[in-house]
């Protein structure tokens, strides 16, 4: 768990204490769509919050695509589970790059994800970043969109990850690609 949360920007100091730190899951049984990204961020674990750093597009793609009213803030995630959402990790623990997480790690949350899918039962998983899903399930292919397989009898979404990082989709293609989903859900 993270230590604290921070809900203004973060120091320099906040950032590099943020190492390894994990964030709580955003989760509660019969949401619409869990969300799973690959591991926090060092903002994220820096301020305890999900898709905290500025530059991430997560929030306004949800927004935009019709999942909230209003662009959320991070400090407002708590009210996402009122809109029928949640998020969680392939692996807690923070880093600066997701490079620096290795396989066995994907491995494991993959496993610990079967296990939350079992326990809440989402309508549908959404996981967010195409090489996090192969290496948790030890697929050599996968395409983005509706998948052809359930996890633990949750039908399956391939998202592209929305971090501004991730120069491959552009905002209007985050949007129509979360627009899908949202639309199969209702």
């Amino acid at each position: 768990m993270a230590d604290q949360i921070i809900k203004a920007k973060p120091t320099k100091e906040d950032l590099a204490d943020a190492l390894n730190r994990t964030v709580p899951d955003l989760i509660a049984p019969g949401l619409d769509v869990l969300f799973c990204g690959i591991n926090p961020g060092i903002w994220s674990g820096a301020t305890g919050l999900h898709f905290a750093r500025p530059g991430n597009r997560f929030w306004k793609v949800l927004h935009l695509a019709g999942f909230t009213p209003w662009q959320f803030d991070p400090a407002e995630e708590e009210l996402l589970l009122d809109h029928g959402c949640g998020i969680t990790c392939f692996v807690d623990r923070t880093t600066a790059r997701a490079d620096e997480l290795r396989k066995e790690e994907f491995e494991e949350g993959g496993r610990r994800l079967i296990s939350k899918l079992e326990m809440y039962r989402p309508r549908v998983l959404a996981v967010l970043g195409i090489g996090a899903y192969k290496a948790a399930f030890a697929k050599k292919t996968a395409a983005i969109g509706r998948q052809g397989e359930t996890i633990a009898d949750t039908p399956v979404w391939l998202l592209p990850n929305p971090s501004g990082l991730n120069a491959n989709y552009q905002l209007p293609a985050l949007v129509e690609l979360f627009s899908e989903l949202r639309k199969s859900i209702n």
